[in-house]
Parts: C-alpha cells; sequence; structure tokens
C-alpha cells in the first residue's frame, strides 16, 4: 500500500554527524599538539587534551573512551618531553586531570551504551505493539485500491489518536478512518479498542448501522474494564465506508467526523451527511439511530477519508486549509501522487509539520486496464 509518513527512523544518525562526533577527540588532540608545538613555552595548549575523552564518552564505548583517554596521555607525556625535555610538575598534573577525566567518562559511556540498548529494545517492542494496532494495509483489497498519508504529532511516535483500518468482508471491502478525542497513551488506548471491535464486528455486521451500534457496544465494555479513569467520558469521531464488489456504489456512515471528499475526473464534492449523527460513545447522550447514506462510486472514483489534522490546519492567519479548493488540482493524479501532494502543500500551508495527528486515507474503485483488441 503507498503509504507517505513524515517520520524518519530515530535510530539512524545522520553519518557525517556520526562521523564528525567519532573524530572529534581526534581532531582535539591533534589541534592541541599543533598549537602546544608551534607556540612559545610560555603558552600552554597541551591542557586540552583534558577535553578528548570526554568528547569520546559521547560516542564511543568505554574501551574507545580508555583508549583515547590513553592516546591523550601519550600525547601529553611527548608534549612535555618536547618542551621540557622531562615531565615535570605542570605535565604531571595534566596527566593526572587527564586519567581522572578518562576514568570518569569510561564509566558515563558504560551507562550511555546500557542506555542505549535498553532503547533500542523499547523502541523495538513499541514498533511491534504499534504495528498490531495499526497495521500496513495492502495497496489492493478486491476492486478497491488503497493509498495512506498517516503522521503522529508526538515525537518518535508512529501512531496516536488517528486511526485507520479496512478488511475484506462478505459484504465488499469496509474501512474506518477516525480521531480519538484526547491524546497520549490514553487515546492510543481507546484507538486500539475501536480497531479491536472494528476487526471483529466489520465481517458479520449486516450492515452500517449494525456496525456502528457494535463499536459503540465494544466502547462500552472496553470502559468497564478501561485502566483510564474517564474511559467512559472519551469517544470518537469515525467514518464508516462500504464499498461493495458487484454494484457501482458506496455507502457512507458519518459519526461527527468531517466529511469525505469524493474525488471524480470532473470535480471533487464534500460528502456532507444528511442529518449529523453524534460521535461514538456519545449516541446514549443524544437520541439517534444510525443511518447510512449511498453515494454512486464506479471505476476511477476515489473517495479521501481524513480527520481534523487536514481540515484544521491553520496558516499564519489563523485561515483552515481549503481542502476541496486543493484536492480539485490534483484530480487527474494517481492516488500516491495526489498524498504526497497533500502532505507537502499541508507542510507549506502550516509553514512547517502539522502539530496535530494527521490520517489521510484514500480509498479508489479500480480501473481494469483495456484489453487489446481481439484479431
Amino acid at each position: 500500500m503507498p503509504t507517505i509518513t513524515d517520520k524518519p527512523d530515530p535510530s539512524r544518525p545522520r553519518p557525517v554527524l556520526t562521523a564528525f562526533t567519532r573524530l572529534s577527540p581526534f581532531l582535539l588532540i591533534a589541534a592541541a599538539a599543533a598549537a602546544d608545538s608551534e607556540t612559545p613555552a610560555g603558552q600552554r595548549y597541551d591542557r586540552f587534551v583534558v577535553a578528548a575523552p570526554a568528547l569520546a564518552a559521547a560516542s564511543w564505548g568505554p574501551a574507545g573512551t580508555l583508549a583515547i583517554g590513553g592516546l591523550a596521555v601519550l600525547t601529553e607525556i611527548v608534549l612535555a618531553l618536547i618542551r621540557d625535555h622531562s615531565v615535570g610538575a605542570a605535565g604531571a598534573s595534566v596527566i593526572a586531570a587527564t586519567v581522572t577525566v578518562t576514568l570518569a567518562a569510561a564509566y558515563t559511556a558504560a551507562q550511555r551504551v546500557h542506555r542505549e540498548r535498553d532503547l533500542a529494545m523499547v523502541r523495538s517492542v513499541a514498533q511491534t505493539a504499534q504495528e498490531v494496532v495499526l497495521r500496513p494495509l495492502p495497496d489492493r483489497i478486491n476492486t478497491v485500491d488503497l493509498a495512506l498519508y498517516y503522521k503522529a504529532a508526538a515525537e518518535q511516535a508512529q501512531i496516536g489518536g488517528d486511526f485507520y483500518e479496512a478488511v475484506r468482508t462478505p459484504f465488499g471491502v469496509r474501512i474506518i478512518l477516525g480521531d480519538v478525542q484526547g491524546k497520549g497513551l490514553p487515546a492510543v488506548e481507546l484507538a486500539a479498542a475501536l480497531l479491536g471491535s472494528f476487526r471483529e464486528a466489520a465481517y458479520d455486521s449486516t450492515d452500517l448501522p449494525a456496525l456502528a451500534s457494535r463499536l459503540e457496544t465494544g466502547l462500552s465494555r472496553y470502559a468497564e474494564r478501561a485502566s483510564s479513569p474517564d474511559a467512559a467520558e472519551r469517544f470518537a469521531t469515525a467514518v464508516l465506508l462500504e464499498i461493495p464488489d458487484d454494484r457501482p456504489e458506496a455507502r457512507l456512515l458519518n459519526c461527527g467526523h468531517p466529511p469525505p471528499v469524493l474525488i471524480q475526473p470532473g470535480g471533487v464534492r464534500l460528502l456532507e451527511p444528511e442529518v449529523p449523527l453524534p460521535p461514538l460513545n456519545l449516541s446514549g447522550l443524544v437520541a439517534s439511530d444510525y443511518r447510512s447514506v449511498t453515494i454512486p462510486f464506479g471505476p476511477g472514483d476515489r473517495v479521501l477519508l481524513y480527520t481534523d489534522g487536514v481540515s484544521e490546519t491553520r496558516d499564519r492567519q489563523g485561515e483552515f486549509y481549503p481542502l476541496p479548493d486543493r484536492l480539485a488540482r490534483w484530480t487527474a493524479d494517481p492516488s500516491a501522487t495526489l498524498l504526497h501532494n497533500l502532505r507537502r502543500d499541508l507542510r507549506h500551508y502550516a509553514g512547517g509539520p502539522p502539530d496535530d495527528d494527521v490520517a489521510a486515507l484514500l480509498a479508489a474503485r479500480h480501473t481494469e486496464p483495456a484489453r487489446p483488441p481481439e484479431h
């Protein structure tokens, strides 16, 4: 599935910066030695070698830090012999300070290496858990092509309060995209509960209203066992989309979510619900019945589902992002290109990366390639 993300790999540092950081202790020793040997005896630059093992602790392990500290001590001895023909009191004090700093730096390096290993393990476990919650989607399910742009607002996170899923069912392809109220781990926990309910109920719920009711029931059960004290008060906006395999139509059910956009060769259209429905987990407070709408959806048609991280992006004047107007420029672009344009345009419009979770899922009715004429 074409997936666009803003997240760099946090475990992969920049090669140039890494190389410079690792070379910096040697550069410092070489610079101190050159300056000390080329200046008058009264100007002492050999003392700067003391900082070399401290620099080494930032990028070298304990053994490497000790080796660099040994090189710094050896450099000080050679400089003292060249300058004074012996290691005097001044040289001995520099050597003692270098040895002390080296031992402290080696201990610091050992602690850093230990923490980095623990962090790498935590990241590996977290990434596995994140992939279980928001697992990758295929390029195509039945007759539906899928493309995704997803960005979590939290630093170095791969999931947030926005969620999505698409599954093959006896009723066609069913898709959910939504946004959990709030941020942080409680929002992720609620998103995981909703996705679990959707993955179970999507296969046997007879229609989208029945599926939405099952999601409501799942949230109620989650609130009874959740560790968060305000779990019963949390809610989620969501859009449910059903695309049958054998009919050129699609069905939508919108639970308080920003309206999807229908993208066709002739233009774009917001799919506003005829009767607004409350978000999931709030239907008990607002008397309403879930109802879906049917739209034409033939070969080449596309529906963009998105969260408010897209529609509520603001420019410096506080104006909301004009999503339909922007999409109208890209109706002829392939889905992956359209989402790439959307990502780039959002960053340009906001003057930087969006500060909220962003999810945009493009579902397209697959167009079979034209067959060559028979002779």
